[in-house]
């Protein structure tokens, strides 16, 4: 933890400034004093430098003191008077502080001091004053504005927060609808083809269709409870006009050549053997890497690769450096979005500027290993 914060530099300054202009105070005390007064004004400047250096007091006390000395002594605690409407400036009070400047001018007109002001001795220190008001007041200004400033930025930190948090949950919703809509495929082909398989148990064994029965009844029971508990996702997705379908990758490429992107395509291996939501992440990768380079790098080449390859499956979408658009184009949360979902998948996901000024997106998928049943005959 640092020792040296903003608070402590202030409390320094401002202890700084109290002992030096007590020690000027004394000096006028001991050189301007009437016969008779040199020893209490010092007496009094002291205490109001230590009435000022204790900053824990209400902060009227400190101006309060000083302002009934000042209307004794008259002008010898003149630069502590200072000080003080300098700090209620400062702490947004100079209506205070010009208030309390005409008390204590108008006080002085009345009562006798030590050193009594001369027509341009007055002149001067209303200015002296007033110069120091207004310094504090602009001091005040500026920290407000500062303060106003570190709000805004605190403010657009959360938003930003809480727009990541959304593109996050929004990116489970989309892999639990994709998800949703291929396991009932393929339990209702199962319970489709145990169906079929039933009606023609004849002349098999009791225990054949028996298991048979119970496939269809299991399968068709699976199938209605992933649609109970997920099938709300497909009422909130129908209208969504980005909802993810199975798209071949190839296509996604023609779209963005035919919409005048250049883009290199290369893939190494086959995608057969890659399970469905590795591959819909692949092409949500693509999708968003095209994306991406049409908003923010106009004319910009693309090379997309595609490696599907043990023990990985690595996608790569990288440009160059684009013309500028001429127009302000804002960032989404697209990024994060397949962040979460690369993350999900348990693989790594990497997106920044390369050597050449472009931008590379990267993401890699861990090889889920397959299991191969040998159909066995049922005698």
């Amino acid at each position: 933890m640092r020792w040296w914060t903003r608070e402590r530099a202030r409390a320094l300054a401002w202890l700084l400034a109290v002992v030096v202009l007590t020690a000027v105070t004394v000096q006028n005390s001991i050189i301007f004093a009437a016969d008779g007064f040199g020893t209490p004004a010092i007496v009094v400047a002291l205490g109001c430098g230590v009435v000022l250096a204790i900053r824990r007091l209400p902060w009227f006390v400190g101006p309060a003191v000083v302002a009934v000395c000042t209307v004794v002594f008259g002008p010898l605690l003149m630069p502590l008077f200072a000080l003080c409407l300098f700090d209620l400036a400062v702490r947004q009070r100079a209506m205070i502080a010009v208030l309390s400047a005409g008390l204590v001018f108008a006080a002085l007109a009345v009562i006798p001091s030590p050193a009594p002001l001369g027509p341009q001795s007055v002149f001067g220190s209303v200015f002296a004053l007033a110069l120091v008001t207004a310094a504090g007041m602009l001091i005040a200004s500026r920290r407000e504005g500062i303060a106003s400033l570190n709000a805004e930025v605190e403010r657009l930190r959360l938003e930003r927060r809480v727009g990541e948090e959304r593109a996050r949950a929004s990116e489970r919703a989309r892999i639990a609808t994709e998800m949703h809509d291929v396991l009932a495929h393929r339990l209702s082909m199962i319970a489709l083809h145990t169906g079929v398989l039933e009606s023609k148990v004849d002349g098999l064994p009791d225990a054949i269709g028996d298991r048979l029965r119970l496939l269809r009844t299991a399968s068709t029971d699976a199938l209605t409870d992933l649609r109970d508990v997920l099938g709300v996702l497909h009422d909130t997705a129908d209208d969504d006009p980005h909802r993810p379908v199975v798209i071949d990758i190839a296509e996604l490429i023609g779209d963005a050549r035919a919409s005048g992107q250049h883009v290199e395509f290369a893939v190494d291996g086959s995608a057969v053997d890659v399970p469905t939501a590795q591959g819909l992440a692949v092409q949500r990768v693509v999708q968003e890497g095209l994306t991406n380079v049409r908003k923010h790098a106009g004319g910009a080449s693309t090379t997309v690769r595609i490696e599907y390859c043990r023990p990985t499956t690595k996608v790569t979408v990288e440009n160059s450096a684009g013309e500028s658009l001429g127009r302000r184009t804002e960032s989404g949360f697209g990024l994060v979005g397949l962040r979460e979902r690369v993350r999900a998948l348990g693989g790594t996901f990497e997106a920044g500027a390369n050597a050449s000024g472009g931008w590379c997106v990267e993401a890699v998928f861990p090889a889920v290993e397959r299991e191969h049943h040998e159909r066995q005959d049922i005698e």
